[in-house]
């Protein structure tokens, strides 16, 4: 599990820095949600989770918010540095399997360019067939 303080340096928290994200981002959507990435000036990349009251009440609120946390801190070791995204999570996010989710998550980052490909593990099983 992480610690507090590891979550403070990952999660963007200031309603400044989420405006500015806002303003200068570049917008890329998912049917699971939509994500708003802008290089930052530090060194780490920073995330924050943008949940509104039409997702639902502050039970669906809460748990979009949990997930997408949790999300973030699988991949925090595979995140590019210097970039500053922000997730809108929709409501589809609730109900599709997680793992689905999982993989939307990856698949956008890499898309965006903020996570780190990994190499294909592929190559090593055919070389010993």
């Amino acid at each position: 599990m992480t610690r507090p303080s590891e979550d403070r340096v990952l999660f963007l928290r200031k309603s400044t820095d989420i405006e500015r994200v806002k303003k200068h981002g570049r917008r890329f959507q998912t049917p699971l949600f939509n994500m708003l990435s802008c290089p930052s000036g530090s060194s780490q990349t920073r995330i924050g989770i943008v949940v509104g009251k039409r997702l639902g009440g502050a039970v669906d609120r809460n748990r979009a918010k949990r997930v997408f946390r949790e999300l973030a801190r699988e991949v925090r070791q595979q995140l590019v540095g210097g970039r500053e995204f922000l997730v809108f999570p929709r409501r589809e996010a609730l109900i599709v399997q997680h793992r689905l989710l999982q993989d939307a998550w990856k698949a956008a980052l890499r898309h965006e360019g903020l996570m780190i490909v990994e190499l294909d593990q592929r190559c090593d099983n055919s070389a010993s067939a």
